[in-house]
């Protein structure tokens, strides 16, 4: 008799809110056992089993791939792949139970089993006796049909394990000790509970049996005491081991190929795609191709077709060229802007051989992996490119690769809370508090706990603590990567199950990029970015005012353009309008665009932390020489000062100083993301060293070049993708420059987008001394407009809170066919708007075109909703509205906010500023940059952003808003602390603090705060935070 086994029916955490271990666990306990195989069955999904994969390959031990189905007329079965097509037709088993279910759910009727295609799986039936169709599935299955036991050491085990086994021996079908493994050690047994809980909606202490709740045997078994509580049941134990034998697929087998619709007829893909670069090449260069781009393009096409990603390229081509056919704005960002191949055909817009950019960023021989392209489209208009690539490749060989949204503090703590028995307030209080402070603080618990007002010491605290810990990065469902797709040319049901999205018209694979990268498929990026539908938009406002513009035609190196960029006059541009970018403009002083390039990569982690950003800046401004620690590495960091500021140099700096191949310096980037955690990089650099003291380097040069690289770490930016954006930053720029009414309406219009409101967006342009014109239902239309005598920005009715599209449709309809409104009342008689549309406009000041102040205005419209012919009330005898005080201003601009957001009358600091005016040291936005260095003044705003990254120590960066401009606010971690209630529930602040005064740039670091109210209520302001 062996004395080991194979565990055949586990579930991960990857069997949603059920598994209390992640696959990676599961293997690793199993090999720790020195057990021969494990299986990894989730819940109707394969959604772990790439990581499994992985890491049992790691660890040596065998993985069977397998997953517990459930059934709607019948008990769930445990089905294995026996081989490739084993598995292939399980994931199309899973496809269908989970396309005929509601989303989050799975379901298979027994037809649909018996009409599958079963005959290379095994299946485990855990429930024999509860089986209605035991017939059908014995003649479905045959030999492959086992009767699983299990004892969990409760009440009735011993009755159910009698009666299978009885039933099983009338029946010929032999037993197999397939208990569920629910978490790799017992130890994790609370934290099922917690889970149990989770799913089930209930409080942990409302848990019975009858929720087959599992208990402490749930867990994986040691071989012994496997072998033990089956000692009576030797032959089912034995069978695990037979089972496995009979298991012979591995995930290594899969094997993936794109569709050939992109490849021309009598074409191979590699002609095909050879064809179009000679009929794209005269686009990029009109005359004689350059030699050094024939050279690239060479040695890139000789890679491409020695790894077979040909139809890659030419599936990127198919899909940007329908983008273009459409009008809609796109452009290739990432690595890809690496290859000269992308940028030939359109994908991208860089030029990557001028650049002196390196193709190995992109793809490598050494690194075996797909190549990886992203392009971002109109944010507006993504759902068009979408579903031309399903119609264009058919649904069943077009699917989006799945996202995992894992328990992160708030959630962990949310949700564990519930399940404890905490009070909704005590829970949500907690999980608001927590999630503000930084994980990798030691005491981010206990300071959260005792802000919240209960004891960190208490022991269901301390419980509460741990379990919220453990289920941190759990997942918890499935949703849909932001636009990763994956094509086939077989049905992708074969390599993975795919199931229905949350969003109509889309479908999703069980696996996120990293299991799809892992697994060797190909995956292409379908992004979407919302400058590019503002770009778009300022182009079509432009339009018929006779300037046509196009991403191609913006004048390069503009002057007046890098003038205001270096005033960091830069509200709404791209990639250049954070406090943190705002900041390093006047520093670095873009003339440009590589300076443009530098500036989009600088204001990043890695530089900062890497502390490459003041030797760069003092070198660039020449109070510091410029010094390479090799002369050969003077064409590697020339143009950067000799500092490293992307991950290309990095590469190119390991290839020139130790003669790393490409691939070898793209395996040393990769290694910089992990690192902290892995120790792979410790590896690299001693071989790094190695390699440049054998070719005579000093020991000391070496060391400074491994310093550099392990400086940079895991923040490095592709100076590719910099690139890229680096073109949206400047043609935003140029637009804001040159046709700042036109850009300001289009970024209005493609809100949500970018660091700022539409209030602070419509309040830089006032300090642009750009007209701005109210809402009107004689003049707006449902998006902002422009103009003209003189040219002024029209405000829309896309910024009244919660007016529905269709009234404002059926406003601008009955204008178009009638003309201007008269009065309120041939508005209401034409529109036949709801009462509750009226009111909105009105208290937006859509009716001022009738003489009508606000209140007078709402007052107007309850009375015109109440003339005799009125559909709405019947017969009223209607008040005169200009017998309605107006309102005061205060509550005009509170009005404001309710209405619409935005502030159209009088800016809200403004109702403030003569309480705060008389403070002794009180001063202005526009007054600070006057003060000298460490003066204390008191000043204030609306609080328009928050931003508190993890890398800044704490530290909070606050954009205060004035009347007059910005202010930029720096709180210390302490300071937060102490008036946190007040920063992030505050909408106007008081601040004292002291100027800091550097390179232009000026802060104020605050050590008190408090809240400013209008006429003692909290101004409805909504500021953007981020991380």
């Amino acid at each position: 008799m062996s004395r080991t086994y194979v565990p055949l029916a586990v579930l991960s955490n990857y069997s949603f809110l059920e598994g209390a271990s992640c696959p990676e666990e599961l293997v690793v306990q199993a090999a720790a056992f020195d057990l021969p195989a494990v299986a990894v069955t989730d819940r109707d999904g394969v959604y772990g089993l790439v990581r499994a994969h992985i890491t049992a390959r790691e660890a040596g031990i065998k993985l069977l791939a397998g997953s517990t189905v459930t059934r709607s007329d019948g008990p769930p079965l445990v089905l294995l792949a026996r081989n490739r097509r084993g598995y292939a037709g399980l994931c199309r088993l899973i496809s269908r139970g989970r396309a005929s279910a509601d989303k989050g759910s799975a379901s298979v009727p027994t037809a649909t089993l018996l009409d599958a295609d079963c005959r290379d799986l095994i299946a485990i039936h855990p429930f024999l006796p509860d089986e209605p169709f035991i017939g059908p599935l014995r003649e479905l299955f045959g030999d492959r049909l086992y009767a699983g036991i299990a004892r969990y050491m409760l009440p009735g085990d011993e009755a159910r394990l009698a009666a299978v086994s009885g039933l099983a021996g009338r029946l010929a079908i032999p037993l197999v000790a397939a208990p569920f493994v629910q978490f790799h050690q017992r130890n994790r047994k609370d934290l099922a509970d917690i889970l149990a809980a989770i799913r089930l909606g209930v409080t942990v202490d409302r848990l019975g049996r009858e929720d087959g709740i599992p208990n402490s045997n749930f867990t994986l078994l040691h071989p012994s005491v496997f072998r033990r509580i089956y000692q009576d049941h030797a032959a089912a134990a034995d069978r695990t081991l037979e089972i496995s034998d009979r298991c012979s697929f591995s995930l290594d087998e899969l094997r993936y190929h794109y569709p050939r619709e992109v490849v021309r007829p009598g074409m191979t893909p590699m002609e095909t795609l050879k064809t179009l670069l000679r009929e794209h090449l005269p686009r990029r260069w009109p005359g004689r191709v350059p030699p050094d781009v024939k050279r690239q393009l060479v040695a890139e096409l000789a890679l491409i077709e020695e790894l077979q990603y040909a139809n890659y390229f030419l599936t990127m081509f198919d899909i940007v060229s329908f983008a273009r056919s459409q009008k809609i704005l796109c452009q290739g960002r990432g690595s890809a802007a690496n290859s000269a191949v992308c940028y030939v055909l359109g994908i991208t817009s860089v030029d990557p051989v001028r650049g002196n950019l390196l193709f190995e960023r992109f793809i490598s021989r050494e690194r075996n992996e797909p190549p990886d392209i992203d392009v971002d489209f109109e944010h507006e208009r993504r759902e068009e490119v979408i579903q031309y690539i399903y119609n264009r490749y058919g649904r069943d060989r077009a699917a989006m690769v799945a996202e995992f949204i894992r328990y992160r503090t708030r959630s962990a703590i949310r949700d564990v809370g519930k399940a404890l028995g905490f009070s909704l307030p005590q829970v949500t209080r907690l999980s608001n508090l927590a999630s503000s402070y930084r994980r990798d603080r030691e005491d981010w618990w206990e300071q959260a706990v005792n802000a919240s007002g209960l004891s960190p010491a208490h022991p269901r605290i301390k419980a509460y603590h741990s379990l919220a810990t453990r289920l941190y990065g759990f997942p918890r469902h499935l949703s849909i990567h932001v636009g990763g797709f994956i094509l086939s040319d077989l049905p992708i049901d074969h390599l993975v199950p795919v199931e229905p999205a949350r969003m109509e018209g889309r479908t999703v694979i069980q696996w996120d990029k990293e299991d799809v990268e892992d697994a060797g498929l190909l995956k292409i990026d379908v992004l979407s970015l919302g400058m590019l539908t503002c770009i778009r938009r300022t182009f079509d406002l432009l339009h018929p005012r006779g300037i046509d513009l196009e991403l191609a035609t913006i004048p390069a190196e503009d002057p007046a353009t890098y003038r205001m960029i270096r005033k960091a006059d830069t509200v709404g541009v791209f990639q250049i309008e954070s406090r943190a970018q705002m900041s390093m403009l006047p520093r670095l002083k873009p003339e440009t665009f590589y300076d443009l390039v530098v500036e989009v990569a600088i204001v990043r982690p890695g530089p900062i932390q890497g502390g490459m950003v003041h030797p760069y800046l003092r070198r660039r401004q020449g109070l510091e020489p410029v010094d390479y620690p090799l002369p050969e590495l003077e064409p590697v960091l020339g143009r950067t000062f000799g500092i490293p500021l992307f991950q290309e140099q990095v590469m190119k700096l390991a290839m020139v100083a130790a003669g790393f191949t490409g691939g070898e310096a793209d395996q040393l980037r990769r290694a910089m993301g992990t690192w902290r955690s892995s120790g792979r990089m410790e590896g690299l650099l001693a071989k790094l060293m190695q390699r440049m003291e054998a070719r005579g380097i000093p020991p000391d040069y070496a060391q400074r070049i491994a310093d550099q690289i392990k400086g940079f770490g895991e923040y490095g930016f592709p100076e590719s993708h910099a690139a890229s954006f680096a073109l949206l930053a400047y043609a935003s720029a140029y637009l804001k420059c040159h046709h700042p009414e036109a850009f300001a309406a289009a970024l209005i219009n493609s809100q949500p987008m970018g660091f700022y409101s539409p209030a602070s967006i419509i309040e830089d342009c006032r300090r642009h001394r750009l007209e701005v014109r109210t809402i009107c239902v004689n003049a707006s239309e449902w998006e902002c407009t422009l103009e003209s005598t003189p040219i002024a920005l029209r405000l829309g009715f896309l910024l009244v809170r919660n007016l529905p599209r269709q009234a404002a449709d059926r406003l601008l309809a009955a204008r178009r066919v009638g003309g201007v409104f008269a009065a309120l009342p041939d508005l209401v008689r034409r529109t036949k708007l709801p009462t509750h549309a009226l009111l909105k406009l009105a208290l937006a000041g859509a009716f001022a075109c009738f003489g009508y102040e606000r209140r007078q205005a709402l007052w107007a419209v309850l009375s015109a909703c109440n003339e005799p012919d009125s559909l709405f009330f019947g017969k009223r005898r209607a008040v005169p509205a200009g017998d309605i005080e107006p309102l005061e201003p205060w509550e005009t601009v509170m009005a404001d906010l309710d209405a619409t957001d935005v502030y159209l009358s009088v800016h809200p600091y403004e109702l403030v500023l003569p309480r705060v005016r008389q403070r002794k040291g009180y001063l202005t936005s526009s007054q600070l940059a006057a003060v000298p260095d460490g003066r204390r003044v008191v000043t204030g705003g609306l609080a328009v952003i928050r931003q508190r990254p993890p890398t800044a120590g704490g530290v909070l960066f606050l954009t205060l808003e004035d009347h007059e401009g910005f202010i930029n606010l720096v709180v210390p971690g302490p300071v937060f602390q102490r008036y946190r209630q007040v920063l992030l529930e505050e909408a106007i602040l008081l601040v004292e603090g002291r100027v800091v005064q550097g390179d232009g740039v000026t802060n104020v670091s605050a050590f008190a705060l408090s809240g400013l109210r209008i006429q003692k209520e909290r101004a409805r302001i909504h500021s953007r935070d981020f991380r």
